[in-house]
This record gives C-alpha cells, sequence and structure tokens, in this order.
C-alpha cells in the first residue's frame, strides 16, 4: 500500500466507527503555549479532552508533527525522524480500552492484512484490564503480551514519580516483528528490546488518572483514549522494507539528494557510505518545508532557531558529501511531488519555501568564513597567554551565539595545536537542553483548568448596548456572591456585547448599571466560551443575578475596529509585494495602533516599504463596503480566507 492509499484507509475505517475526520493542524500550536511544536496528534484536542468542547466525542486525525528530542538518532536509526505524521483516533469521556484495543487489532490485521502471529503488545505491568483484553478478547497469545513499567507504559513517561500533574494514564502498544534473523538473536528477545527486531507502531493511552502531589493517582470521571501510530514506520511495514527511508514517502526525495549531489560533486555519490547524512538530509528537509509552510521562519530564537539549526544541519552533511554551496532548496520540489495529495498547500508554495531555505543556506556559509575568522583571533590571543586549551564557554558561544559547529571548532583547534574543554561545552549543552526539552515537551499547564465553564451569547456584533443577568462572580478565581464599591473581580453575564479579546485584537472596555450600581468594565477576556469582564464597582453593589445594562464603549471600539482591518489590508499587501509565504504570527489591534508579526526570510527595502504602504492607502481610499458572510470553516477557507496563527476556528 502506499502512503496515501494507507492515510484514506485508516481515516476511513475510523469513521465507519462514527469518528469525526479531524484535518491536521499546523505545526505551530493554536492557542498552545506550551509547546514549541504540534508533537503529537491530541496536541489540536486539549479542549475536548477538557471537556470544554462537546461537538464530538470521538476523532480520528492524520496529524503532521514535529519534534526534536531524538535528533541525535536521526540517520543512524531506520525509524527516528523530526518530522513525522501520526495516524490517532481519540475519545473524549466516550469509549474506552476495549473498543480502542479491538479496533485497533481490527484494522492492522483485517484492514491491513498484517499476519497477526508477526504482531506483539505490551501492556502496564499493573493494566490487569487491558491484559485480560488482549487474552481473552483478542485471544493474543500470552507468550506475545509483555508487561513493561512505568518508564515504558504510562503516559507521561514516568508520571507518577516524577510529574507533571494531571491527567495521565498506562498505555498499550502494539509491535510488528521483523522476525528473529533481523535483531539481537537472544531467545529472550521481547518488545522493550532495541535491538531493531520490533519496531512500536501504534501506542494507546488510556487516560484514566489525575496525577496530584506526592504522586497521587485518582480515578477521572471522564476517561480518554488518545492513540498515535507512526505514518512513517507503518509503511515500511506494509511495503515490507525494514527502514523508513525505503519507503515511497522517501524514495523520491533519496533520489533527488543523489541526482542534486552527483551534479555538484561532478562524481557519483557513493550511496552506501554516506547513507546516514543522505538519510538525514531527506529527513530535514521534510521537517523543514513544513515548517516554513506553516509560517515559521529561521531566526535565533525557539521555533525559528529549531528550522535554523535542522538547515545548518543538513549543510554540514552536505559538506561530507562534498559539497560547500547552497543544496537543500532544491529539494523542496521533490518533498511538495510526494505530499501533493493531502498536503496541495505545499506544492503551491514550494518556491516560497525554497527561497526561504536558500537565504538561510547563504547565511550559514557566510556564518561559516565569519566563526573561523572568530576563532583564529581566539587562538591567537591564547597564545599570546601560552594557553593552549580553548575554554568551553567560549566554543559554546560560537556554536551557540554564531551558530559554529563544534566539530570544525575541535578539528581546526587541532590543526593549530590546540585542545578544547569539551568538558565545560557539554555542560552548557546539556543546560540548554534540558531548557529546551522543558518547552518541547507537554508542561502540567496544557490541562489546566478554565475558572469558568458557562457559555455566553456574544452579541457584539449586532449591539453594543444590552440588558443582561449577572450569572457568576469571581475574586481572585474564587467564587463570591457580590463585588462592593471599591472592589475588582471576574463578572460573567448570559449575553454580553463585551469582545472578549482573541486574534490579537484587545477586548472592550465600558460599563455595568442599573439604578443603584455604576461598574466600570476595564477589561474583557475569552475563557473557553464564557468572557470574564474585569469589572471596577464605582457606585453600589454587583451581586449574582443582578440585572443590568450592559454597555460597550462605541467610539474604542470603532477605532479598534478601524485597526483591525488595517491589519487585514496589510497583510494582503505583504502577500502581493513579498510572496504568499507572508503569513500572520501575531498581532496587536488597539484603539491607537496596531503591530503586525509577520514572516519573510530577510529585511524588507525601502522600495518594499513604499509599495507595501501604497497598496493599503490605495485601498483604504477606495472606500469599499465591507458585508459579513456566515459560513462553515471549510468553505470558507476554500474561498481564500486565511487562518490566523494562534487561533481555533469553530465549524
Amino acid at each position: 500500500m502506499t502512503h496515501e492509499q494507507i492515510r484514506k484507509e485508516f481515516l476511513k475505517f475510523f469513521k465507519s466507527k462514527k469518528h469525526t475526520i479531524v484535518a491536521s493542524d499546523s505545526l505551530v500550536p493554536a492557542g498552545d503555549p506550551t509547546v514549541l511544536f504540534t508533537s503529537a496528534g491530541m496536541n489540536q484536542f486539549k479542549e475536548q479532552f477538557l471537556g470544554n468542547i462537546k461537538e464530538f466525542s470521538r476523532a480520528a486525525s492524520c496529524q503532521k508533527c514535529l519534534r526534536t528530542d531524538d535528533l541525535v538518532n536521526v540517520g543512524i536509526t531506520s525509524y527516528h525522524h523530526t518530522f513525522f505524521e501520526m495516524l490517532g483516533n481519540f475519545s473524549f469521556g466516550d469509549y474506552f480500552k476495549e473498543e480502542a484495543i479491538k479496533w485497533a487489532w481490527e484494522f492492522l490485521s483485517k484492514n491491513l492484512k498484517l499476519k497477526t502471529q508477526n504482531l506483539w503488545v505490551s501492556v502496564y505491568e499493573e493494566d490487569k484490564q487491558a491484559y485480560d483484553i488482549w487474552k481473552d478478547k483478542i485471544k493474543i497469545s500470552k507468550c506475545r503480551i509483555v508487561k513493561l513499567g512505568d518508564k515504558e507504559n504510562f503516559w507521561p513517561s514516568e508520571a507518577k514519580k516524577r510529574g507533571p500533574n494531571g491527567p495521565c494514564g498506562p498505555c498499550s502498544e502494539i509491535f510488528y516483528d521483523y522476525g528473529p534473523d533481523s535483531g539481537c538473536g537472544r531467545p529472550e528477545c521481547a518488545p522493550g528490546c532495541d535491538c531493531g527486531r520490533f519496531v512500536e507502531v501504534w501506542n494507546l493511552v488510556f487516560t484514566q488518572f489525575n496525577r496530584k502531589d506526592g504522586g497521587v493517582l485518582e480515578p477521572l470521571s471522564n476517561k480518554n483514549i488518545d492513540t498515535g501510530m507512526g505514518l512513517e514506520r507503518l509503511c515500511a511495514v506494509m511495503q515490507r522494507v525494514k527502514n523508513n527511508f525505503g519507503t515511497d514517502l522517501f524514495k523520491p526525495v533519496i533520489e533527488a539528494i543523489k541526482r542534486e549531489i552527483t551534479n555538484i560533486i561532478n562524481k557519483p555519490l557513493e550511496f552506501d557510505k554516506h547513507k546516514k547524512d543522505i538519510h538525514a538530509i531527506a529527513d530535514h528537509v521534510r521537517a523543514v518545508s513544513f515548517a516554513i509552510c506553516d509560517g515559521i521562519v529561521p531566526s535565533n530564537e525557539e521555533r525559528g532557531y529549531v528550522i535554523r539549526n535542522l538547515i545548518r544541519k543538513s549543510a554540514l552533511h552536505g559538506r561530507n558529501l562534498g559539497v560547500e554551496k547552497p543544496f537543500l532548496y532544491k529539494l523542496v520540489s521533490s518533498v511538495a511531488n510526494v505530499m501533493q495529495g493531502p498536503y496541495p498547500e505545499l506544492k503551491k508554495r514550494r518556491e516560497d519555501i525554497s527561497q526561504v531555505i536558500k537565504a538561510s543556506e547563504e547565511k550559514f556559509i557566510s556564518t561559516l568564513k565569519e566563526g573561523t575568522r572568530i576563532l583564529e583571533d581566539e587562538i591567537e590571543r591564547l597564545k599570546e597567554e601560552k594557553i593552549f586549551k580553548i575554554p568551553g564557554k567560549f566554543v559554546f558561544k560560537l556554536f551557540d551565539t554564531h551558530g559554529f559547529p563544534f566539530d570544525l571548532t575541535k578539528d581546526l583547534a587541532k590543526v593549530c595545536g590546540f585542545k578544547i574543554d569539551e568538558v565545560g561545552f557539554k555542560q552548557l549543552m546539556a543546560k540548554q537542553r534540558e531548557q529546551s526539552r522543558r518547552k518541547s515537551i507537554m508542561a502540567s499547564a496544557i490541562f489546566k483548568e478554565p475558572i469558568a465553564r458557562e457559555k455566553v451569547k456574544f452579541l457584539g456584533y449586532e449591539k453594543l448596548k444590552t440588558k443582561a443577568n449577572v450569572i457568576k462572580i469571581f475574586k481572585d478565581e474564587d467564587e463570591v456572591k457580590q463585588l462592593e464599591r471599591g472592589e475588582t473581580g471576574d463578572v460573567i453575564l448570559d449575553k454580553s456585547p463585551f469582545y472578549g479579546e482573541s486574534g490579537g485584537q484587545l477586548g472592550d472596555t465600558g460599563i455595568l448599571s442599573s439604578k443603584k450600581l455604576l461598574a466600570m468594565v476595564l477589561d474583557a477576556k475569552r475563557e473557553a466560551d464564557a468572557i470574564l469582564l474585569k469589572t471596577k464597582v464605582e457606585k453600589g453593589k454587583l451581586k449574582q443575578a443582578d440585572l443590568v445594562v450592559a454597555q460597550v464603549d462605541g467610539e474604542r471600539r470603532s477605532a479598534i475596529a478601524k485597526n483591525h482591518t488595517a491589519t487585514h489590508l496589510l497583510q494582503g499587501a505583504l502577500r502581493k509585494v513579498l510572496g504568499e509565504h507572508v503569513q500572520q504570527q501575531g498581532s496587536l489591534v488597539a484603539p491607537d495602533r496596531l503591530r503586525f508579526d509577520f514572516t519573510h526570510f530577510k529585511a524588507l527595502s525601502q522600495y518594499e516599504l513604499d509599495r507595501v504602504e501604497q497598496l493599503v492607502n490605495e485601498k483604504i481610499r477606495q472606500a469599499d463596503s465591507i458585508h459579513c458572510n456566515v459560513m462553515d470553516f471549510d468553505n470558507a477557507k476554500e474561498k481564500g480566507a486565511l487562518a490566523f496563527f494562534g487561533d481555533k476556528y469553530d465549524k
């Protein structure tokens, strides 16, 4: 089966099991500051897992993912990647272990027709329920069921001992056995051995506990299912190759690499000798192509830093093949061609993506020249002081600030008769990796409970003034019955004309009033389906169940609306002048100003700035009338609507 057939078969199967099929989210997690990248299928379903959104209780998806935890293994093993796709099915308080296990087995054995004797499973050592389902319901032989501990078969790994607090639970994994000839050959070899014989294909997570301080596990009232199956690994199994890089997801990209490198070095490329470098390049070009397509531009901060690092690592792999000029950008079209079925946007924007990568490659070549000069200057300085060991702090700064590779520093130092402080360098690297790791894994805050779950009817598109009932009042996140004069708290009305801050637009301000009450609304925030009004009582008391007149500051709202429209005009002009790779990466829409963050691979020239300004002003002078149409999300995208950075949209 091809990768396209496997994707379609998976989603078709779970659609038949009454799952809502949800499109892949962006690699930039929408509205989730706890992770740098979308790293799992469950990321986009955070609100469903919390019970805040009940539009559907079952879902399935094929999710684009990016992880760098195993970066050192990419190209070395047959199955580690930075970019990969995760097939997953999810239950939000609906079905649980038995259905998840039965359907996984049914899909693999019946739909994909895998030989059942090649499938092994692992269960958490304390999860008797899952063990019994596999043994008694599925009737898999006991000798092919392996019990593993907290590190291997609990999510998050070792959560009972180490945390974080929040939802967690045991796992059951399904492994494909490539046979005794593929591994270490030991009679006791089984899932859990890292010899390569057993490849984990599908992980079923049973989220049934809430971890509290001290490792206390309390049963959740709503138990959830979260599964993940790596498409690349499944393709290898289905296409009968033992290496993911031998599948139809990678082969055309690898052929393009061999062709481009051969043209550059003017001699045949020794594939077997350089297989690790070639595989790493194939992985990295997929990762950076998808990341740039989703609006992440190489930079020296956070997401952009990771993408820049992958481009630079690819360039260094290229140097191992004898290439010292930009080449990675030429491979984007091969990735786009392979993935154009499920991700047509990649092919549509391949030229923009290529230009971004090329600019980054050229900058790195310049960096190598500059880094060499800085290193040579440091060596000369140390020589004068009769010191022949380069400090780890300097090596780390050269690597972290200037992007100069550690191995090159080591090689150049050796040529000059110098050693380097590897221990000091590694300590600083370990500290940085730990900081990155904290950002790349899901923090406990991902499941922070909102203080309010009330569904507030928003009237602010039609009116700026309405009568409304006070249904909840909070002070310092604790619910209270009333606010006295001079006190400030968060107020929830049953219906609200106040716009809660989102999409970069500031929340409305205004007043709540009645015969004996005057309260100033200082801000409005969204939380789940509620709109929280930060309110200060100026006269009287504000009590639960009060009937009040809620009135938005209309002049301020009008000024904000003009600046919000201006951000749309600005983005349109930027995309016209600079290219369709330009995407909004954040904004601030205030009554007196706007700020617009966007992606581009170099500073704008004065001509470009002038042209953008000219286009925006032309549109303003046209004074076009604005019409509002309400349509479903997919229709809107088909008509050209752009999904803005960090926002989630209802259907």
